[in-house]
C-alpha cells in the first residue's frame, strides 16, 4: 500500500480538492448549495465557488443558481476504468444465468482500499435499505464479497489492513474486532468462500466465492444475497452456494480466455 504513496512534489493538491467535491454528491445528498459543498469538504467557500464553477463549465455539475448537481457526464470519468477492464462484460451473461437460476440477485465487485466497489450486478428485487449499483461502495470487512477479497491478499498487506482499518459494529451480528475477524479471513481463505449473516445490514444473507486470473490470484469477487426471512444460512449454504462456486469459475475460465495463457507458455 506504501507503494501507491506519491513521492513529495508529486501530489496535486488541487486535483485532490476537485475531487473531493464530486465525492460530497451522494445518494443522500444529490443537490448541494455552495456552503453544503464548502462544509463537507472542507474548502473555503471561495476555493469551493471556483471547483463548482470550474466543473459546471466542463458540464460535470449543472447549477440553477443556488443549487448543485452532478450531470450525467460525471460517468465518463467512472467509465474509462469499466471500459477498460475485461471483467464486467465478461462476467454479466453468468450473473444473468445464475440470478435465472437461484432466483436472488449476485453481483460482482473489487478491492479498492477497505472498500469493495460493485463492477456488475444482476438484481431480482432490492432488499436493501440502500439501493445497489455499479459504483456502490461498502466497508469490505463487513461484506461476503469484501471478506473473499481480504482473505486473497498477502499476509503482509492484511497485517497492515487490519492495523489501520476502521472496524465498527454497522449491526449486532458484526464482526468488528482485529482478531476474530482474522480469524475468520483465514477460514474463508481455507474453505474458499465467505457467508455473511446480518453483519452489513438487518435481515440481508449474502455468500460470495473469488474470482480467480490464470495465476490463480484473486481478482474479484461473486456474491447473491438473500433475506434472512426467505432463507435460512444453512440454505444458503445447501442451496445457493453450489451454484456460485460454478459461476466463479465459470467466470475466471472465460477471464483467461479473453486475457490468453499466461507467459511463457
Amino acid at each position: 500500500m506504501a507503494d501507491d504513496a506519491p513521492r513529495e512534489g508529486e501530489f496535486v493538491r488541487s486535483l485532490d480538492r476537485g475531487l473531493a467535491v464530486i465525492r460530497a454528491f451522494d445518494a443522500d445528498h444529490p443537490e448541494l448549495t455552495l456552503s453544503d459543498v464548502a462544509r463537507t469538504t472542507g474548502l473555503t467557500r471561495a476555493a469551493a465557488r471556483r471547483f463548482l464553477h470550474t466543473l459546471v463549465s466542463l458540464g460535470y455539475v449543472r447549477s440553477d443558481g443556488r443549487r448543485f448537481a452532478l450531470r450525467p457526464k460525471i460517468l465518463e470519468l467512472g467509465y474509462a476504468y469499466l471500459s477498460s477492464q475485461s471483467l464486467p462484460e465478461v462476467a454479466m451473461p453468468h450473473l444473468e444465468q445464475l440470478v435465472e437460476r437461484v432466483h436472488e440477485s449476485s453481483s460482482v465487485s473489487v478491492l479498492d482500499g477497505d472498500e469493495v466497489v460493485y463492477i456488475a450486478r444482476v438484481a431480482t428485487k432490492r432488499i436493501m435499505t440502500v439501493a445497489i449499483s455499479v459504483g456502490t461502495r461498502f466497508p469490505a470487512f463487513a461484506t461476503s464479497m469484501g471478506r473473499v477479497l481480504l482473505a486473497g491478499q498477502s499476509s503482509d498487506w492484511l497485517d497492515g489492513y487490519l492495523l489501520s482499518a476502521e472496524l465498527r459494529p454497522l449491526t449486532p451480528h458484526t464482526i468488528a474486532e482485529p482478531a476474530r475477524l482474522r480469524a475468520e479471513l483465514m477460514r474463508i481463505r481455507r474453505q474458499g468462500w465467505a457467508l455473511v449473516d446480518q453483519e452489513l445490514e438487518e435481515g440481508l444473507c449474502s455468500v460470495a466465492a473469488p474470482i480467480r486470473d490464470t495465476r490463480g490470484r484473486v481478482v474479484a469477487a461473486i456474491n447473491v444475497s438473500a433475506h434472512a426471512s426467505r432463507r435460512t444460512v444453512e440454505e444458503i449454504r445447501r442451496d445457493l452456494l453450489p451454484p456460485l462456486l460454478d459461476t466463479a469459475k465459470l467466470i475466471g475460465d472465460d477471464l483467461g480466455s479473453v486475457a490468453g495463457p499466461p507467459a511463457g507458455t
